[in-house]
């Protein structure tokens, strides 16, 4: 079998399942790509792409006149004419099936190049009236939002008419994809790494957090970017209140100071979201490491070495950061949120809490800081979650099932 994967990012959704693929099944993997990810510099870490042939393409943006409203399409376009020109000259390339993402669609032209079947990657579809662009309450969507979300699926229904089957990390945001499509669409979690994904027992020193006396409390925050979605404000919120009440506790934020999916700025007017937090409180940074974005050898680390990890998030796609998190043991706090319930269980795997309320939040994160052996059963548990449930061991015989079945042309 050859598995072509297209993603406008490596590793992106599928680089690390591509990597699985062939390392542990043996399958041909090849990954059309556009760009890398800011945090590798413009270079690639030793060893992600193994056993992955890996096809770079050049892609143009959307024009100045552009409308507002069709602008993500347009730019979804011109990165779906250049993965097929490029396609197109490679003979060598004859997949039998063709992964690719919903949303970004710069698959969707290959189903004219190729005779095999197209599956996607169902991330998310816009909910019209409720956009997840602003799901804030303090942020409500402004009337470029509300006339955005009614054409903002036009790539997601192309590629879902398109596609043989699809495929959504939870059945949370399944549920979101309108229900005469539904059938064609499996839940299928991405997959989590365990052989790398584990809590190191000697973890390695990390700038500005190893150099921390002995018994330090550490509190971990992560997220793609530090924005309202996340929860960053409530974060530092409740960070505050607990260092207020405890003087040995160290806060590590990892994640890019900018908005990647709200429309809080808009209204702020600010250039950042967290900079807007900070300047609205007084809060002791010397408390604090702000790591940015990082790989995922120093995440790990840090996991490693969490006390207590708070995970916040408004009802969207879930981050990798939180499966990261359980994999690595940690005692996790969490936003008692869609599709968050899906994965935590209060008191079970780790710790819910209504996503506003701080003083509920500061509690339960009081009460692990405490005593952290106490909770420990809470992280052994989410690690046997992500082995029975989310890690690619699990996950990737689903995924293969899945593109042997629309291979077959079964229903």
């Amino acid at each position: 079998m050859h598995v072509l994967f297209v993603h406008k990012e490596f590793p992106g959704h599928f680089g690390h399942l591509a990597r699985y693929l062939a390392c542990e099944h043996g399958i041909e993997c090849s990954f059309v790509y556009s760009k890398l990810p800011s945090r590798f510099h413009g270079r690639l870490p030793a060893g992600i792409d193994q056993g992955i042939r890996l096809i770079p393409y050049v892609s143009r943006g959307a024009s100045r006149d552009t409308h507002f409203c069709s602008l993500f399409s347009e730019i979804s376009i011109w990165h779906a004419d250049a993965v097929y020109k490029t396609l197109k000259a490679r003979a060598d390339i004859r997949p039998d099936v063709v992964v690719g993402h919903s949303v970004v669609s710069n698959a969707l032209l290959l189903t004219e190049l190729y005779s095999c079947p197209l599956v996607v990657h169902c991330e998310f579809y816009e909910r019209t009236g409720s956009p997840y662009r602003c799901g804030r309450r303090e942020f409500p969507a402004q009337e470029a939002d509300r006339l955005r979300a009614r054409t903002q699926n036009m790539t997601n229904l192309l590629s879902l008419q398109a596609c043989a089957a699809g495929y959504s990390p939870t059945d949370w945001q399944r549920s979101l994809f309108p229900a005469e499509y539904q059938p064609k669409i499996t839940t299928i979690f991405d997959g989590i790494d365990r052989s790398f994904w584990y809590r190191r027992r000697q973890p390695l020193r990390i700038p500005g957090v190893a150099a921390l006396p002995p018994g330090t409390r550490i509190v971990t925050y992560c997220s793609y970017s530090l924005e309202a979605l996340r929860g960053f404000d409530i974060f530092m919120q409740v960070a505050k209140r607990i260092s207020e009440a405890r003087k040995d506790v160290v806060f590590v934020v990892v994640g890019a100071d900018r908005t990647q999916y709200g429309n809080e700025l808009q209204q702020l007017r600010t250039p950042t979201f967290a900079r807007h937090v900070l300047s609205q409180d007084h809060y002791d940074l010397s408390r604090f490491i702000f790591t940015g974005q990082i790989l995922e050898e120093q995440l790990v680390e840090i996991l490693s070495q969490s006390d207590l990890h708070i995970y916040l998030s408004t009802p969207m796609m879930l981050s990798w950061s939180l499966f990261d998190a359980l994999a690595c043991g940690c005692t996790v706090l969490a936003s008692d949120t869609e599709p968050v319930r899906e994965v935590i269980r209060h008191e079970k795997n780790g710790l819910l809490a209504d996503f506003y309320d701080v003083d509920e939040l500061t509690r339960q994160a009081l009460r692990v800081l405490d005593d952290p052996q106490q909770f420990q059963p809470l992280g052994e548990a989410g690690v046997r979650l992500v082995d029975e449930k989310y890690s690619l061991t699990k996950t990737a015989p689903q995924m293969l099932e899945l593109y042997h079945r629309v291979i077959r042309g079964d229903p």
